[in-house]
């Protein structure tokens, strides 16, 4: 029987972390201790450039996305990537030394931070890029699935392979629960021999063989993996899989969690009322240039107002900068959709860098929305969405958000397929709400508007 895989994805990440870590120290230490003349220098000067320049690249390198190793990228976007993040970070160090303290530096030493850094960490980067291609990381899988969930077997499979990530899982060998008889028991054992993971995928657990309940418990012992297809889909993706037939789904009905969240209502609260007067005040400084150009590139009413469904169904007036056409929708309602007609040039600009949904502050003011939950959607969009899913509804247990982790996660969403594949996150995001995840939420919005993702 094959060993599990020798590094599995946290173990990678932790080992890129390290060496970055490593060679952001040497290089800082270049710096502060180098290139900085002596006279000023102090204890408490280099803890503080310390201190700034790991907390600068750490942030930097997650809003960029600099550990997301699930993405197939080449060599090209590993040395572009890399000078990316290190040019903002040496440069952002460098300035924070001028501004805060006035320093004066050595050529050499400054030359060798600002050139030497980039040039690590790309080296790092393709080293252990290299590394990872010899160390085997695929864990082989063995599904089972019953007979409710063979009708979706293929797409499984593709959810386990990877949609549009690596998963770093490939289904090796599949078996149906209803074929473990006395006869094909050989079968499974021997399929299990062949692999590191077993998953799951079974409508009633009541049902499951008590040989298979034994030979999937020798198999954890072994050293196996052996877990669910929705404890699989929630790990990987970080979303709830709605398509599911198996009964850990009806998890979703226990979203609204009884317990109380202090610390969570309390960052709520804060990251809401920050952020409302910090928006707030764009807001107001931008509506007298969004008027202007109005007057001659989107002529019509500035502003425009529409119902959204919010927290538990109520209806709610939504406030944005108007980017479409006046009566954009004569033909009827109809969703917003990449190269739309409807939008006008001018409106285009807005909604690349998302200040149309500035106005929307007035809604998080008047307690209808905060800044962080699901997408307020139309009702007559949510009334078909329900047919399709029944469980669309469950989005509405929280207030509704400008941002949000299926704004963040997923494509901006084109049609009602895309409305269902973005409620596997609103449903995450329910069941999952935190702080350190809408730190996450905001982090990833940062990246959003700075590369001007979305339409």
């Amino acid at each position: 029987m094959p060993g599990p895989a020798i590094l599995n994805t946290v173990e990678r990440k932790f080992m890129l972390f390290l060496g970055d870590l490593l060679i952001i120290l040497a290089s800082l230490n270049v710096f502060i201790n180098h290139a900085i003349d002596r006279e000023f220098i102090s204890l408490r000067t280099q803890l503080t450039l310390f201190s700034f320049g790991l907390l600068a690249y750490f942030m930097i390198a997650y809003v960029l996305d600099f550990y997301n190793i699930q993405r197939t990228s080449g060599r090209r976007f590993i040395v572009s990537q890399s000078v990316y993040v290190t040019g903002i970070f040496v440069f952002s160090n460098f300035l924070f030394a001028v501004l805060l303290y006035d320093a004066s530096f050595w050529r050499r030493p400054l030359l060798a931070f600002l050139v030497l850094t980039p040039a690590e960490i790309i080296l790092w980067r393709v080293l252990i890029g290299r590394i990872f291609k010899i160390i085997p990381v695929i864990r082989n899988v063995l599904y089972l699935y019953d007979d409710q969930t063979e009708q979706n077997l293929k797409q499984d499979i593709e959810v386990i392979n990877g949609l549009d990530m690596r998963t770093f899982y490939k289904v090796k060998l599949t078996r149906s629960i209803s074929e473990y008889t006395a006869t094909k028991k050989k079968s499974f054992l021997d399929a299990a021999e062949k692999v590191d993971t077993w998953i799951i995928n079974t409508k009633n657990y009541n049902n499951f063989p008590r040989d298979l309940e034994n030979a999937l418990i020798k198999s954890t012992i072994k050293g196996q993996e052996v877990i669910t297809f929705t404890t699989f889909y929630e790990n990987i993706y970080e979303a709830l899989p709605i398509r599911s037939y198996n009964d850990g789904f009806y998890e979703v009905l226990q979203l609204k969690n009884k317990r109380i969240r202090y610390l969570q209502k309390l960052f709520s609260f804060s990251i809401n009322f920050w952020l409302s007067l910090i928006v707030g005040l764009l807001f107001i400084m931008v509506v007298p240039f969004v008027w202007i150009f109005n007057m001659f590139l989107n002529r019509g009413p500035l502003f425009y107002t529409q119902k959204r469904v919010g927290q538990y169904g109520n209806e709610f007036k939504i406030y944005k900068f108007r980017s479409m056409v006046v009566n954009a929708e004569q033909g009827g309602a109809k969703m917003a959709t990449a190269n739309d007609h409807r939008i006008t040039p001018f409106g285009k600009f807005l909604r690349i860098f998302r200040l149309d949904e500035l106005p929307q502050v007035i809604s998080i003011i008047k307690g209808d929305m905060q800044f962080i939950g699901p997408r307020p959607e139309r009702m007559v969009f949510v009334n078909q969405l329900k047919e399709i899913e029944p469980f669309y509804n469950v989005r509405h247990l929280i207030k509704p958000g400008i941002t949000g982790w299926a704004q963040v996660k997923y494509k901006y969403g084109e049609n009602l397929e895309d409305s269902i594949r973005k409620l596997e996150y609103d449903l995450y995001y329910i069941k999952n709400q935190s702080a350190s995840l809408d730190m996450r939420i905001i982090f990833k919005t940062i990246t959003t508007i700075l590369f001007s993702r979305g339409i």
